[in-house]
């Protein structure tokens, strides 16, 4: 006798149902916070009313850090703003961005344009961290630090992206 699968499970189905076998209600179940940290990719991390949110770079070939620091100085696209997006820093006049394993340093000719903890430069150390990363396959993203080196002022960091996540 032949007998087609979908009619078999069906009644195997029906069978542990009525045994008293299947699906029983649970309640809530506590598991934890969600994840967080940072996530390997290349991302830039734009201003929120709620804080920083990294923006994936799906369809962007850009390897250099001075290519990640020009896009990050445009701003985020039409959609992105539409979602309440925007980005605090302007490009600076003149700067180099070198990366070496975890540590990335940002050299400016004149000063320095935001203050040491504020969004504007989290959005350039976690952008930075993030590229450094992909750039450094051995390297976390939340090991990379980043220092900034005016041409006036005193010397930023070393900063890491986890200061300004939860601001």
């Amino acid at each position: 006798m032949r007998f087609r699968r979908g009619v078999v499970l069906t009644a195997l189905a029906f069978v542990l149902v009525g045994c008293g076998v299947g699906v029983r209600p649970t309640g809530v179940i506590d598991a934890g916070e969600p994840a967080s940290g940072l996530t390997r990719g290349k991302r830039l991390y734009y201003a929120s009313d709620t804080g920083l949110r990294a923006v994936p770079l799906l369809d962007r070939e850009n390897d250099t850090l001075d290519a990640v620091m020009k896009l990050l100085a445009q701003g985020p696209t039409a959609a992105e703003r539409r979602e309440g997006l925007t980005t605090l820093l302007h490009a600076p006049s003149g700067y180099t961005v070198t990366g070496d394993g975890p540590r990335v340093t940002v050299t400016l000719e004149g000063p320095y344009w935001a203050q040491p903890r504020d969004r504007a430069t989290g959005q350039l150390v976690c952008t930075l961290a993030s590229f450094q990363s992909v750039r450094e396959a051995e390297v976390r993203a939340d090991h990379v630090e980043v220092t900034i080196s005016p041409g006036e002022g005193p010397e930023l960091g070393p900063l890491r992206c986890a200061e300004f996540l939860d601001r």
